[in-house]
């Protein structure tokens, strides 16, 4: 596949789209022509969303929660019959957490790892028939930062984030074949109210911003990088300041000298 100019006549299906990073891609999206089916659980959100985009009348709302398997083959079924094919899925819902591995409950362990993980593969597989069918299109996943690294406060989202970047290795690998391609975008700090739903140990919503969000990367400046690399079809893509690509890099070069670093880290 050639580098993509634009995204003029092609089809995004953004999840988690209705706030942060979702809307902030789904914004960058339609600026740059493509027809964007935006999802998440609450339909008003979705098309106050649409409406603020460039030419909403090219853009779709389907709402569905993603860990629904009904009402994510009733959303496919929705997209398909509205647009006729799907170029990009953007998989970019999910649900972060901020508490110790010693007062995270089970019933939160799974919570994420739900949203985070088994949500994106069932609708990847879901999606994988029209993509081969097609012989082309591009699979995105939001996995972060914290995915690579493992801190302090996010065990379960950093295990969920690790895995679905190994699950999408191994996707890569085995669509390679059909004109499929794959990309994991790792985003470091972006100021979004992923802290405030962020759950505590109970399961509960945190409510209050971190402060290392509060000081990241504004959220359309990260859908625009994001974008640009996907139209350049890399597949590896760490956005963030350099505090987070330094700790990437570290992480490669000397895992020891990282988890130094990290049990010295200020991550909350």
């Amino acid at each position: 596949m050639s580098k993509l100019n634009s995204l003029e006549n092609k089809v995004v299906w953004i999840t988690g789209a209705s706030s942060g990073l979702g809307k902030a891609l789904a914004r960058e999206c339609a600026l740059q022509g493509a027809q964007v089916v935006l999802t998440a659980r609450r339909y008003d959100e979705l098309e106050k969303v649409r409406f603020g985009l460039f030419k909403p009348e090219q853009h779709a709302s389907v709402a569905a929660d993603i860990t629904d398997e009904t009402q994510v083959r009733h959303a496919y079924e929705q997209v398909l019959a509205k647009k006729g094919r799907i170029d990009w899925l953007i998989n970019n819902a999910g649900l972060s957490q901020r508490a110790l591995i010693q007062d995270t409950t089970m019933q939160t362990e799974r919570a994420i790892m739900e949203i985070d993980y088994f949500s994106q593969v069932f609708l990847t597989k879901t999606v994988l028939p029209t993509f081969i069918e097609q012989k082309s299109g591009r699979i995105a996943y939001v996995s972060s930062v914290a995915g690579l690294l493992g801190t302090q406060y996010r065990a379960s989202y950093s295990a969920a984030k690790a895995a679905i970047h190994m699950w999408a290795n191994s996707l890569r690998a085995e669509v390679a074949e059909f004109g499929i391609d794959v990309s994991v975008i790792f985003p470091g700090f972006v100021k979004t109210n992923v802290s405030f739903n962020a759950l505590n140990g109970e399961g509960k919503p945190q409510g209050h911003q971190d402060e290392a969000i509060e000081n990241g990367l504004e959220a359309d400046v990260f859908a625009e990088e994001v974008v640009k690399a996907l139209m350049n079809e890399e597949e590896y893509i760490v956005v963030g300041g350099a505090k987070e690509k330094l700790g990437v890099w570290i992480s490669r070069l000397s895992p020891a000298l990282l988890y130094k670093m990290i049990r010295k880290m200020k991550v909350k």
